[in-house]
């Protein structure tokens, strides 16, 4: 299984961005994806994340900016960026994780993302 993660880049204060994560190979059903975020010096932290279910979960700091979404005929995760902040830069990371037997993780490549002032 392999995740590729793409959408990063260099975006304005108050610009938007929309990250995408492909996941390729065989997957059971009844994943959870999230986004993580690594910002230099600082401890990667959870985003956002999306159950089988569509029941989804966001960091206090991106609420009402950020939006997750997955489309199960692509196999693949979004994460919606709006009214960056410099604070959103990062390097992000996408994952997929089953917490069900078999139990597994997935990281995928991360993608930077830099908000400038």
């Amino acid at each position: 299984v392999q995740l590729q993660a793409s959408g990063g880049g260099l975006v304005q204060t108050g610009g938007s961005l929309r990250l995408s994560c492909v996941i390729s190979g065989s997957i059971f059903s009844g994943n959870t994806m999230a986004w993580y975020r690594q910002a230099p010096g600082k401890q990667r932290e959870l985003v956002a994340s999306i159950t089988s279910g569509g029941n989804t979960k966001y960091a206090d700091s991106v609420k009402g900016r950020f939006t997750i979404t997955g489309d199960n005929a692509k196999n693949t995760a979004y994460l919606q960026m709006n009214s960056l902040k410099p604070e959103d830069t990062a390097v992000y990371y996408c994952n997929l994780r089953r917490p069900f037997t078999p139990v597994y993780v997935y990281w995928g490549q991360g993608t930077l993302v830099t908000v400038s002032s």
